[in-house]
C-alpha cells in the first residue's frame, strides 16, 4: 500500500458544472491544548494538511469537532481562525456548524460566519426537544435563515438522527427548499441509512446538495445523486474519498476503493465515539500531535492503540 503520508492531490482543480458545494470535505477535528483550550496553530495546520490532500473544503465544529461541546466565544475564535488560514488557499471551502438548542445563539453564531467569508452552514435541528414537529422545525429554520443568511448564503440541514434524536423529513426539507431556494441549499445525511440516501435522490435529484456523512455509503450516496461527502475519516484517508469522488465524475463506479473506505470506516466503528480514535489516528499515522478532547469525552484507551492501527492499516490492504 502507498504510505499515507505520502499523498498530495490538488483541492482546487477544475470541477465542470458542480455545485461550489459538491465535493470531499473533512469533518474537521478540534485541535486542544491539554488544559481543553483550542490549539489554532495546530488547526490551522490541519486545515493546510487537509487542502493539500484531495479535500475541497471542511466542515468546522461538526460532530467530530465536537462543536457542541465549545462556548459561543471559543466557537467564533475558531471560525476566524479557519478563515483566516483560506486567505491563501484559493477555492477551499469552508462550512461551519452553527445548531444550537437555543435559535438565539445559532442565529448568532451563523451571521458571524457568514460575515467572515463562510461558503455555508451545517446546522442541527434543536435537539433538546425530540418530539417537535415538523410545523415547529419550519418555524426554527425560517427564524434562522431569516435573520442570519444573506440572500447569496447557503444553508445545509444536519440529519443525524442516531446523535441528534431529530430526524429532517423529506416533506420538511422540500417545504424548506421550495421556501428558501436561494438559501436552503441541501443537508448532510449522516443517518447511515442506505434507503434514506436513495429516497432522497428519488424526491429531490440533483436539485437538493446532499454531502453523505457515512464513509461505507459514499459511492452508493453518489449513484443515488448525493454532491460529495462530509466525513470524520476524510481527515485521515481523503486521497481515498477524492479517488471515488473523481472516478465518479468520470462516469466510473470505483467499487475497489469503495471496499478499503469501508473496510477502514467498519475498523473505526467498532471503538466509538470517534473524535478521541481520529485525533489518536492522525498522530500515529500523520505526525500530528496527540491532541486532547473536551469532557465528556476521554481519551482513548492506550492499551488499545496499538490493535486498532494494526486493524486499520490491515482493511486498506
Amino acid at each position: 500500500m502507498q504510505p499515507l503520508t505520502s499523498v498530495y492531490i490538488q483541492y482546487n482543480l477544475p470541477m465542470g458544472n458542480a455545485h461550489h458545494l459538491s465535493g470531499v470535505f473533512a469533518a474537521v477535528v478540534t485541535p486542544l491544548n491539554p488544559d481543553f483550550s483550542p490549539d489554532l496553530d495546530g488547526l490551522n495546520n490541519l486545515i493546510h494538511f487537509l487542502a493539500n490532500r484531495g479535500c475541497h473544503g471542511i466542515l468546522v465544529l461538526g460532530t467530530t469537532g465536537e462543536g457542541p461541546s465549545f462556548s459561543m466565544n471559543e466557537r467564533l475564535l475558531m471560525y476566524q481562525t479557519a478563515a483566516m488560514a483560506r486567505q491563501d488557499l484559493p477555492e477551499f471551502r469552508l462550512l461551519a456548524g452553527t445548531g444550537t438548542p437555543s435559535l438565539e445563539d445559532s442565529i448568532s453564531l451563523t451571521r458571524s460566519v457568514f460575515e467572515l467569508g463562510y461558503d455555508g452552514v451545517v446546522v442541527l435541528p434543536p435537539y433538546y426537544f425530540r418530539k417537535a414537529t415538523d410545523k415547529g422545525l419550519f418555524a426554527w429554520f425560517r427564524y434562522l435563515i431569516e435573520r442570519s443568511v444573506p440572500t447569496d448564503g447557503a444553508v445545509l440541514g444536519y440529519h443525524i438522527p442516531p446523535i441528534s434524536g431529530v430526524s429532517l423529513g423529506l416533506d420538511l426539507l422540500a417545504r424548506l427548499k421550495d421556501s428558501y431556494p436561494h438559501q436552503f441549499m441541501g443537508i448532510k445525511d449522516s443517518s447511515g441509512d442506505p434507503e434514506w440516501a436513495r429516497s432522497l435522490g428519488d424526491r429531490f435529484g440533483p436539485d437538493l446538495i446532499v454531502l453523505n456523512g457515512n464513509d461505507r455509503l459514499f459511492n452508493h450516496a453518489l449513484e443515488s445523486k448525493a454532491s460529495g461527502c462530509i466525513t470524520a475519516m476524510a481527515n485521515l484517508l481523503s486521497p481515498l474519498h477524492r479517488t471515488i469522488w473523481d472516478n465518479f465524475q468520470s462516469g466510473a463506479s470505483d467499487e475497489i476503493t469503495q471496499d478499503r473506505l469501508s473496510g477502514a470506516r467498519e475498523v473505526l466503528d467498532r471503538y466509538p465515539p470517534m473524535p478521541p480514535l481520529i485525533k489518536l489516528m492522525l498522530s500515529k499515522l500523520h505526525g500530528f500531535p496527540h491532541w486532547s478532547v473536551k469532557p465528556p469525552l476521554l481519551e482513548f484507551e492506550p492499551d488499545l492503540a496499538e490493535v486498532v492501527l494494526s486493524e486499520f492499516l490491515a482493511a486498506l490492504d
